[in-house]
């Protein structure tokens, strides 16, 4: 019965959870593109959590949901923090007269990329550390405390190389395409003849 009343809450809470995630995504970027593309980091973080549940044999529990809430929490501010960086990195280029084609494109996103690996790393570093202890503990409450830490574990691991791929990818194919449509908007008012 306990199992059943906490699937049911999680069942609201874990929506209600993403919403109140997405608004403060928009409420920072004024721009529901931007806040779709984190959004979308999402499950990518989310698939090294079911791996290790799955290595570890733990069955999915409350302990386990609060873990997965928590790691979407912290893959959102990761994705917040690689858009943050891509957008400067465009913005950059853009003033100084280089944002001409899609070349200069994949520059500015590598450049912004590349920016973002140290200040990556030093998170997912400073969360393991923070929780391989809770994994390896032994004693009253840590069957809890491991069932939360893991998801994080997990999803920590794929989220530092999928965010680092999939995010510019992502940035990469809508920044592409609306530089297309600039283009054509851009071609279709040249060739209009002069009144």
């Amino acid at each position: 019965e306990y199992m059943q009343r906490a699937k049911q809450r999680l069942q609201v809470i874990v929506p209600v959870t993403l919403v109140v995630i997405f608004v403060l995504l928009f409420m920072n970027f004024r721009n529901i593109t931007e806040s779709i593309i984190v959004m979308l980091s999402l499950p990518f973080s989310l698939v090294g959590g079911i791996w290790l549940m799955y290595l570890l044999d733990y069955n999915f529990s409350v302990a386990v949901g609060v873990g997965f809430i928590a790691l979407a929490g912290v893959a959102a501010e990761t994705g917040v923090v690689m858009l943050i960086y891509l957008d400067h990195a465009y913005e950059a280029w853009r003033d100084r007269g280089q944002m001409q084609n899609r070349k200069h494109l994949i520059g500015a996103i590598i450049e912004g990329a590349v920016d973002r690996v140290r200040p990556k790393m030093m998170t997912v570093m400073a969360i393991m550390a923070g929780l391989f202890p809770i994994m390896w503990g032994h004693g009253t409450g840590s069957d809890v405390m491991k069932r939360i830490a893991a998801p994080m574990v997990g999803g920590m691991v794929s989220s530092t190389i999928l965010t680092l791929v999939v995010i510019p990818a992502i940035y990469f194919i809508w920044k592409g395409w609306k530089m297309k449509e600039e283009g054509e908007a851009e071609q279709a008012f040249l060739s209009q003849p002069n009144t």
